[in-house]
């Protein structure tokens, strides 16, 4: 499922997904104190253009969850519902519950990215 759920996932809107999280990056990079922040977006862009067999493993500490506070101020609240409206929309037919599922685990993720790893999983 997961090169073919790619390839359907990308031609079928996932590429917006992930151009909304490269845009956020180019805009965190504009200042130099953003650039972690922009790197941070970079690397979940890849996540969200490519979902399927990859899973998101969540930990941090201080740091972490200072950068999630200024993070879902800024930028994570307009990417989370994006993805989750998006999401919702797609539950609604059987088809489209896999895909669906993708778009609340990037939900999740634009709530609280740092401290975020990305590996290989079934999901």
């Amino acid at each position: 499922m997961g090169c073919l759920g790619n390839i359907l996932w990308f031609m079928c809107g996932g590429c917006l997904s992930g151009l909304s999280w490269a845009l956020a990056g180019c805009l965190w990079c504009l200042t130099i104190v953003g650039i972690p922040v922009g790197l941070q977006c970079f690397k979940f862009a890849s996540l969200s253009f490519f979902p399927f067999g990859k899973e998101v493993i969540y930990g941090g500490g201080a740091g972490s969850l200072l950068l999630n506070i200024i993070w879902l101020s800024i930028s994570g609240l307009w990417l989370a519902a994006e993805s989750a409206v998006i999401g919702t929309a797609l539950c609604i037919t059987i088809i489209g519950i896999p895909f669906g599922l993708q778009h609340f685990k990037l939900a999740r993720l634009a709530l609280m990215p740092f401290g975020a790893e990305l590996g290989t999983g079934h999901f």
